[in-house]
């Protein structure tokens, strides 16, 4: 840990939803490197609450194995665990019933944190719950704050109701509305690129942009998973929420000043600002697209329909790609292609920024327009990092061009291994910096956007674009982007350039 990041003040973190997937695979391996670090120091504690039966022993027992490379014993993260173990706790009870609420009051004082690993039909009832039992109630040194993790709506009215219900009950400076993109190294690294580089940002806008593209590609199919994704589906799952919040950081005006309120406001102007289609103009500006069965990495992988709790004649997408307009002066006539989907060729999330070419080239036998685009690609997960397409001259007697990338990895100069990048984010919950946290009003506006595309894929009858398992989606897709000229930046597997 950096010294000049001071250890968080004493806090009680509440889990609802203890002994769930979340909780064990990404809370504990988080607060187990927290501790490791320095950022959580001996009087930081942790309470589960849930309807499974157990106690703090056997809480202690299920978070212990909290991932096949760091469980207990396990070196540096071994002995944080052990440090840890001690001051985890156990709740439980029916966190919709009065009696739990009661016994939380009588368990827990000062600083507190709620967090929400629960779906998301709890949210409401939790937040009403502890405000009933003053369990929000602040004090001059204790504060009260509830993390809550998408999805937060399943569409604008839902998106509205609920913001409506928790700020009813508790303060907007309470609440922290969690994407665990923002988490990431390389996504809070896009303001500091270009607000630190001049040479970036002299070229952030639509005189040097062609276009953007952003993409969030899975390898992973729907599995087990069937029966909540079946009722979601790809455009709810990850547009309004990740790929929105990409969005918003790319595409934002330089704020006033790095406090929290100052980001939000420019991520929420940009998201007001995006195009809010009608129905013929989402039509023309968005494919959806459903797996068939096929091969990925080798391995056979059955169609979307006939996985389990999955109706065979689903209309469910997998798969979605949408051109997007944000309609400010910065940025007037630079499409945004967004795209993502599961069981595609590789794991991929990245932010294709493309350049104008050249107005005139007068290399022998080169117009400008066969001269690759300068192209910086901000990768985002697997390998993070970033990298710059450029033309230089190729070796030789004659003057001929040739495109190279310039490229750096995080993992070659920093050590950022092992951390979940909820770490950054458990952190600012218990300090009390909510820039990485989505506020209401750009929840809605993210919702407000999509909304035109949820309301035509649930009244066409019509079946998603079909795409075969380990491609990279649907032929509509390139047929999107062809329409302006442009071709999807190609994928590459981890640990590999795409020249």
């Amino acid at each position: 840990m950096s010294k000049s990041v001071k250890p968080a003040p004493p806090t009680t973190l509440v889990i609802f939803g203890a002994f769930g997937d979340l909780t064990r695979r990404l809370l504990m391996p988080a607060l187990i490197n927290m501790t490791r670090l320095g950022l959580v120091g001996n009087d930081f504690h942790v309470l589960g609450v849930g309807i499974d039966e157990g106690n703090d022993q056997s809480l202690r027992e299920a978070l212990g194995t909290f991932d096949a490379k760091g469980g207990e014993g396990d070196g540096e993260k071994g002995d944080a665990w052990a440090r840890l173990k001690d001051r985890v706790g156990y709740l439980q009870g029916d966190f919709t019933k009065d009696d739990v609420f009661e016994q939380l009051k009588a368990r827990v004082n000062g600083n507190v944190a709620f967090y929400f690993a629960v779906p998301a039909k709890f949210f409401g009832t939790i937040v009403d719950k502890l405000a009933d039992h003053g369990l929000m109630a602040e004090a001059p040194h204790a504060f009260r704050r509830i993390a809550i993790e998408k999805p937060f709506g399943h569409d604008l009215a839902s998106a509205r109701d609920l913001n409506a219900r928790i700020l009813a009950r508790v303060s907007e400076a309470q609440i922290y509305r969690i994407d665990h993109f923002l988490g990431k190294e390389t996504v809070q690294n896009i303001m500091t690129a270009r607000f630190a580089n001049m040479m970036i940002e002299r070229v952030w806008n639509s005189d040097c942009i062609a276009h953007v593209q952003i993409t969030a590609a899975e390898t992973v199919d729907v599995g087990t998973r069937g029966k909540f994704y079946d009722g979601t589906g790809a455009l709810r799952d990850m547009v309004p929420n990740h790929l929105f919040q990409l969005l918003a950081m790319v595409a934002m005006e330089p704020p006033a000043s790095f406090d929290a309120e100052a980001i939000r406001n420019e991520k929420g102007k940009v998201l007001k600002a995006v195009r809010v289609y009608s129905p013929g103009k989402a039509k023309r500006n968005g494919v959806r697209g459903q797996y068939t069965a096929g091969k990925v990495k080798g391995v056979d992988v059955p169609a979307y329909a006939a996985s389990p709790d999955v109706a065979p004649d689903s209309r469910t997408e997998t798969y979605v790609a949408l051109k997007l307009m944000v309609d400010t002066w910065r940025w007037a006539g630079v499409p945004f292609y967004l795209r993502t989907g599961k069981a595609m060729t590789c794991r991929d999330t990245e932010i294709a920024i493309t350049f104008k070419p050249v107005p005139f080239a007068s290399f022998p036998g080169a117009a400008a327009d066969m001269l690759p685009p300068n192209r910086l690609i901000i990768q985002i997960q697997p390998d993070e990092g970033l990298s710059m397409d450029i033309n230089i001259k190729r070796p030789g007697l004659e003057v001929a061009t040739a495109p190279i990338a310039l490229d750096f990895r995080y993992a070659d100069e920093f050590d950022i291994g092992h951390l979940t990048g909820y770490e950054s984010l458990i952190y600012d919950l218990f300090v009390g910096d909510q820039t990485l946290f989505q506020r209401a009003d750009a929840i809605e506006a993210g919702w407000a956007a999509v909304q035109p595309f949820l309301d035509l894929w649930a009244h066409d009858a019509g079946m998603p674009e079909p795409y075969e398992a380990g491609t990279l989606g649907p032929a509509a897709a390139d047929a999107l982007l062809a329409h302006d000229d442009h071709t999807w930046h190609e994928l590459a597997p981890a640990g590999q350039t795409v020249p």
